[in-house]
């Protein structure tokens, strides 16, 4: 649409952009001088990256608080008892739940400020803009679309821009987009020729053009639009591309200045877009505690239920409905009998609602949050090479690595090094090596008569020209493209410094330059080669760029001679069935000797044009390049009509090294009853040659294949082959390999039987992957009928979907970009990291939180059912058994503190056992801990302890017995107080008994919660305190301790509930013991003579010694002095332990 045609639509008042998928833009922002013409609206250029404002904070952040179950339910509770007369007072329910409240608001609006600091940073950043024919200096949140803005060299760009022109003549710039995607290679982009030469203020101000583009979109790399220009009454139609866009984010390197103008703003940049956050993951833990929250609401309302029925059963004698002291008003004797019930049950469901643990939620946020910083800590993930830590990036999923099932690994780059080195070539048909800086026929020694010479042969020549033309690769701007440089006998170029967006690509230019033919670089549309020393140079006409479909890249070029070649490499099975002469056959044979050896492979082919054959592709070429509508449709079809009749050339074999401890990694994994399936795009053979070499598949193993099918019925009937050939070898292990094509035709109507093998078979390797497909992969598990945990560990960005559709996401920091890393949970430098991270990192995070959440459900059992049991006593008058402060503090401060640094600090196994001994995680898997038969287990302890409690102290100050020296008996208030007094001392018992692993703040915090209690009840009940509306507790606790009948009843309960637990433990771990009990008294020979991560005793004990030695290390009174550790040199420990876990003392000497 040219800009007259669109003057039309502005007299009729119609603004095209609101009725399309495009948006045209003015550059300069001049807008037609006539007509009706109604700007469109775009977005300013404020970054939002913060959620809240002043305004909205306070409603939003409590709207988003409430939504959660508990919270909510303690508002509903709360409110019934400031509008009916209950037995409680609100504070009892309000603080808890207003101290929840604040301190998430505190710590979100917090991380809510640090957002607004860091926007007003970006938004206020200073940023030159072209107006009114001069620079003029604005701030960042001033640009609009439409703008001219300057970028200078290494700024990074405010706004997402259509590049206008550069310092250089050629209208180029060179730019690095690593906070974008990681990529650290520079990108090189350019501006349409006829803006590419106005390089000053003056001219630019001139300039009249009109930029049509799509609307705003995610995608880094796709850009459609383009841009007419008006010149002496003729307009000019030029295509933008992304080789014309400049995001946001990205840095301009070795460029001195560019002009760009301003297309997406704000929030509708590219960078923005893709700040959208990804959809919540929810650990199978926080599942867990909500259906354990729903069961302690049935109890709740089953007791509250129970109480208000026997209330009224108890009424229906005259003499306890009405009795002499406790007389009814007229209007209580004429209230209705329906009103008084829901009345009674919303009384008693007060007076029980601590059953629900409010600070559950705050305690198990803090665990989380704190708890993470120890993954950050550990030196043992600590890569000193890339110098580079673990990182965390959410740790709502901490627990959820101790219970992995499936992991799906990339192969290129995690697994592999993604360092790429040449090793061999084909061409021709002919095989050869590098040696010594030429190439070498195989077969030829370096000393035989034919290996010894400095020329290459037409077809090398030819095929070497291909490599050193057909790719992205730049070369570093500090090495001048036309310095000679000094040159060796056999004239080579001393090395120069190249920068590739793909490692494979950068490989090959460098074993091109070392066996003699160089690239000396691009300057405008020509590149430059050194061919033996002599220089040619190149045009550069067209670029086909590679994509992910096609799997091939071309560029077309002009010889020195005038010649139009095309210059193709991709994969072999995109280059092979597409060419037409050649050493088809021969190039084969050995890119699948290659493939075996585990190189990853690539054919180079060529073809050349005549002037009319270029002609009809350079006008095929600009229609599809201009099309606004379906443009990668169009492009595709004209590469595909371009890249045929191909002259086949040869092909490459380059080297991706593996990783370190890449094969122990895999094999500790398998030990662990984890399943790896390795998800690669590469081809068959090679992907075949690294499993193995890798350890993914065992040479033992029965491999299984299921590739290259076409059709429906095909890969149905191999499918039940492979089925029942599993069923008939049941004894050996099976290794399954499926390709891309042959997966899609699985998953479309077999999904059933793919499974089913998929599940019978030990590794799986699928190779031939697009990215879409990896996260299909990964979905099929996850929502299969057993719902494993399953966990992603991939580099590049190939492999974010997948990250982000498993149940875990890892990141490795690799060469591949950083896009991986940034949408992941957690990020790693190296795949060997994996073991620790799982059988350490996450058995620990597992044990500490179920152990956490199952606690709370029992300390509030403990807490509620002496108040239950209380109204057999008091004829369900709704008296409580203890004081209002005392409600309100259980869980704020008698008992929040042990527990909270129990789920911190807690190793009931040593770290090194746990990584050496990977069998140790299955005994956590499938969320063993938070099960229903230990949940269980937890709430009849709770009970069980609770009827101790309460009718220990009941028969032990039995209802005649005068406890006082002055003959006085106890009220009801001290009766509640000692069963609180036996209650905190017993919880807080309780968890020491659950803690292997002392540290002094474990010491600290249990006996000094016990502590503070004696301490806080002495001060609270020794003053009268005026804004106390009663002063029920007034010298209470004194009077109690000042008995000693009391202290022994004290002492009597809180053995007595422990001791049944003690026995049930030593019995336990002498008749049944788990695993990791076993491994907690390891066995003398190991290497490690101690008990357990704690406590260590001396050989030869007797079996009564040995019984004695376990009662202690139970009830906590190891001696961190008697700490002692020895490991022999045959373990297989990490030597390097240096992992901020181990907190308690090493000690060399022998136990």
């Amino acid at each position: 649409m040219g800009i007259s045609r669109r003057l039309q639509y502005c007299h009729q008042g119609f603004d095209p952009p609101h009725q399309s998928d495009t948006r045209t833009i003015y550059i300069a922002n001049r807008f037609p001088q006539h007509g009706h013409y109604i700007p469109q609206k775009f977005a300013d250029n404020r970054i939002i990256s913060s959620k809240y404002t002043v305004w909205n904070f306070v409603p939003k952040n409590l709207f988003e608080q409430f939504r959660r179950i508990a919270n909510f339910y303690f508002l509903i509770i709360f409110l019934v008892q400031l509008m009916i007369d209950t037995p409680t007072s609100p504070i009892t329910s309000g603080l808890p739940l207003f101290f929840v409240i604040t301190v998430t608001a505190i710590k979100q609006g917090y991380e809510d400020w640090l957002r607004h600091k860091a926007d007003n940073e970006v938004n206020g950043a200073p940023v030159y803009v072209v107006r009114s024919g001069g620079l003029v200096k604005t701030r960042s949140k001033n640009i609009r679309v439409g703008d001219i803005v300057r970028v200078a060299k290494d700024e990074t760009f405010p706004v997402d821009l259509v590049l206008l022109s550069s310092d250089r003549v050629d209208g180029s710039c060179h730019v690095t987009t690593a906070s974008l995607d990681g990529e650290t290679n520079l990108k090189t982009h350019v501006a349409v020729p006829e803006t590419a030469v106005l390089q000053s203020v003056a001219n630019l101000d001139k300039l009249v053009a009109v930029i049509e583009c799509q609307q705003p979109e995610a995608d880094l790399y796709r850009f459609v639009g383009r841009i007419t220009i008006s010149q002496q009454m003729e307009e000019i139609v030029r295509p933008l591309g992304p080789e014309s866009l400049l995001l946001r984010g990205a840095r301009l390197k070795n460029t001195k200045e560019i002009f760009g103008v301003a297309v997406y703003t704000g929030m509708e940049t590219k960078m923005a877009l893709n700040y959208k956050s990804k959809s919540q993951k929810r650990s199978a833990v926080e599942k867990s505690m909500n259906s354990f929250l729903i069961i302690y609401l049935i109890i709740l309302l089953f007791e509250a239920i129970l109480s208000t029925i026997l209330k009224y059963a108890w009424q229906a004698e005259e003499k306890w409905d009405e009795p002499w002291y406790n007389g009814k008003t007229e209007h209580e004797r004429n209230s209705s009998k329906i009103l008084r019930f829901i009345s009674d049950f919303l009384a008693f469901l007060v007076l029980y609602n601590f059953i629900i643990p409010i600070s559950l939620y705050v305690t198990v946020e803090m665990q989380k949050f704190l708890g993470s910083f120890f993954i950050g800590w550990d030196l043992d993930l600590y890569h000193e090479e890339t110098n580079q830590r673990a990182q965390v990036n959410t740790s709502d999923l901490n627990e959820e690595l101790g219970q992995v099932e499936y992991v799906f690994t990339d192969k290129t780059g995690t697994l592999t090094e993604n360092e790429m080195q040449f090793r061999e070539c084909s061409i021709n048909g002919i095989k050869y090596q590098e040696v010594n800086g030429k190439l070498t026929p195989e077969g030829f020694s370096e000393d035989s008569p034919d290996g010894n010479r400095h020329t290459l042969m037409k077809e090398e020549e030819l095929f070497l020209k291909a490599v050193c033309l057909c790719h992205t690769v730049q070369i570093s701007a500090d090495q001048t493209d036309g310095a000679d440089g000094p040159w060796h006998a056999n004239g080579i170029a001393s090395p120069l410094e190249y920068y590739a967006s793909s490692p494979d690509e950068k490989a090959l230019v460098e074993a091109a330059s070392r066996v003699g033919v160089v690239f000396m670089g691009t300057s405008g549309d020509s590149m430059e080669v050194k061919s033996l020393g002599k220089p040619e140079r190149y045009k550069l006409l067209h670029v086909l760029e590679f994509d992910p479909n096609r799997r091939r890249m071309s560029v077309i070029v002009e010889s020195p001679s005038g010649e139009k070649l095309l210059f193709t490499k991709g994969a072999e099975s995109s280059i092979l069935p597409r060419s037409k002469s050649g050493e088809i056959d021969k190039t084969r044979i050995h890119v699948d000797e290659f493939a075996l050896k585990g190189l990853r492979t690539l054919c180079v082919a060529y073809r050349r044009f005549t002037p009319e054959e270029y002609q009809e592709i350079g006008k095929r070429l600009h229609e599809a390049r201009t099309a606004l509508q379906q443009r990668e449709e169009k492009l595709a079809d004209v590469f595909n009509f371009i890249e045929r009749d191909l002259e086949l050339l040869g092909a490459t074999g380059v080297e991706d090294k593996l990783q370190e401890k890449v094969q122990e990694t895999i094999e500790a994994l398998r030990l662990a009853g984890i399943k790896v399936w390795v998800l690669t795009g590469d081809k068959h053979e090679t992907a075949v040659s690294v499993s193995l070499s890798c350890g993914h598949f065992h040479r033992t193993m029965n491999i299984l294949e299921l590739v290259q099918h076409k059709s429906d019925s095909t890969c149905a009937e191999q499918l039940r082959q492979l089925a029942k050939r599993i069923k008939e070898d049941h004894v050996i292990q099976h290794g399954l390999v499926v390709d891309g094509t042959s997966l899609s035709l699985a998953l479309r109507e077999h999904e059933k039987l793919f499974m089913e093998v998929c599940k019978n078979c030990s590794a799986v390797l699928c190779c031939r992957m697009a990215p879409l497909q990896k996260a299909k992969v990964v979905r099929l598990l996850k929502t299969s009928p057993e719902k494993p945990i399953t966990l992603a560990i991939g580099d590049g960005a190939n492999d974010v979907s997948m990250i982000q559709e498993a149940h875990v996401g890892i990141g490795i920091m690799g060469k591949e970009g950083r896009q991986a890393v940034r949408n992941s949970d957690y990020a790693i430098a190296r795949f060997k990291f994996l073991s620790k991270l799982l059988f350490v990192h996450g058995h620990f995070y597992y044990i500490r939180i179920a152990t956490l959440v199952q606690y709370f459900f029992y300390k509030n059992v403990c807490f509620i059912t002496p108040q239950f049991l209380y109204q057999f006593f008091c004829l369900f008058s709704q008296q409580t058994l203890y004081d209002s402060v005392y409600l309100t503090l259980y869980n704020i401060c008698f008992t929040s503190l042990p527990v909270l640094i129990y789920s911190l600090f807690e190793q009931h196994v040593h770290p090194h056992v746990l990584q050496s001994k990977p069998v140790l995680y299955r005994d956590i898997s499938k969320n063993a801990h938070l099960g229903y038969k230990p949940f269980l287990y937890w709430t009849i302890l709770g009970f069980l302890h609770a009827f101790v409690f309460f009718y220990g102290s009941y028969l032990l100050m039995g209802e005649d017995t005068s406890l006082l020296g002055n003959g006085q008996m106890f009220g009801n208030w001290t009766f509640g107080t000692l069963v609180f007094t036996v209650m905190v001392i017993t919880v807080t018992m309780k968890m020491a008994l659950e803690t292997h692993f002392w540290t002094w703040i474990n010491h600290f915090v249990t006996w000094g919660s016990i502590v503070f209690y004696f301490i806080f009840s002495l001060f609270y009940g020794g003053i009268i305190w005026p804004f106390l509306h009663t002063q029920d507790m007034y010298f209470v606790f004194v009077q109690l301790l000042s008995s000693g009948s009391a202290w022994f009843a004290i002492i009597l309960i809180v053995v007595a509930c422990l001791f049944l637990d003690v026995v049930k433990k030593v019995l336990y771990r002498h008749l049944q013991p788990t695993s990791t009990e076993k491994a907690q008294l390891t066995e003398t020979g190991s290497g490690i003579n101690c008990m357990d991560s704690m406590c260590c005793f001396s050989d030869g004990e007797t079996a009564c010694t040995s019984v004695r030695r376990m009662l202690e290390r139970l009830m906590g009174r190891c001696s961190p002095t008697r700490v002692n550790r020895s490991w022999s040199s045959t373990d297989p420990f990490y030597a390097n332990d240096r992992s901020i876990l181990t907190l308690s003392t090493m000690d060399s000497s022998t136990c």
